[in-house]
C-alpha cells in the first residue's frame, strides 16, 4: 500500500483487531496495524492510500512506535 502526503511511503498491513460488537450499529469498529520503514516518521494526520487492488482512499492514521521490524502505523474504524 501506498500513502501520499508530499511524498510516497510504503506500508504492509500486518495486523487487523476487531474492537467490540455494537449490536445493530452496523458493522463492528476494528483497527488495522501497518508497518513501514523506520524513516521518516510520517506524523498523525489523514493520508490519501493507494492500493493495486482496492484502489485510492483517505485514511487517518497514526503512529505507534517501532515494532515488527518497522515503525508501527495504526487506524481505527467505528
Amino acid at each position: 500500500m501506498r500513502v501520499r502526503p508530499d511524498a510516497t511511503l510504503e506500508l504492509e498491513l500486518i495486523e487487523a483487531n476487531p474492537l467490540g460488537a455494537r449490536p445493530g450499529r452496523g458493522r463492528a469498529p476494528f483497527s488495522i496495524l501497518f508497518r513501514g520503514p523506520l524513516a521518516p516518521v510520517m506524523p498523525q494526520q489523514i493520508y490519501a492510500l493507494a492500493h493495486e487492488a482496492m484502489g485510492s482512499f483517505e485514511v487517518f492514521i497514526v503512529p505507534v512506535g517501532p515494532g515488527h521490524g518497522g515503525l508501527l502505523y495504526e487506524a481505527i474504524f467505528t
